[in-house]
């Protein structure tokens, strides 16, 4: 059982920047990949972004690519969604994701078996 926090979010005017992290624990932890999804009020939830362990692709929602970035810290169970030129469209609580096998389908939501609580961001215009 993978366990996943989130932290980072937080109100910051458009235009600004957030660092959104989640760190994985767990008796067997074995990340496989990483996912960032989103999910504002009467919506569904949406992917973000994804990076795979296996082949090292980066995977972008097109209304972020060039704004955000994924990046994971090489020695510890611990990702990032770098958020840059956010907009009052941004505002969602955004989870982090990890699958529980190979061969998922990183843009997909069915694709991850770990989900976090979630961490709210909200951007003010």
């Amino acid at each position: 059982q993978v366990q996943l926090v989130e932290s980072g979010g937080g109100l910051v005017q458009a235009g600004g920047s957030l660092r959104l992290s989640c760190v994985a624990s767990g008796r067997f932890v074995r990340i496989y990949g990483m996912g960032w999804f989103r999910q504002a009020p009467g919506k569904e939830r949406e992917f973000v972004a994804a990076k795979t362990w296996n082949d090292g692709n980066t995977y972008y929602a097109e209304f972020v690519k060039g704004l955000f970035t994924i990046s994971k810290d090489n020695g510890e169970n611990m990702w990032y969604l770098q958020m840059n030129s956010l907009k009052p469209e941004d505002t969602a609580v955004y989870y982090c994701a990890s699958p529980g096998r190979w061969g998922y389908q990183p843009l997909l939501r069915d694709g991850y078996d770990y989900w976090g609580q979630g961490t709210q961001v909200t951007v003010s215009s």
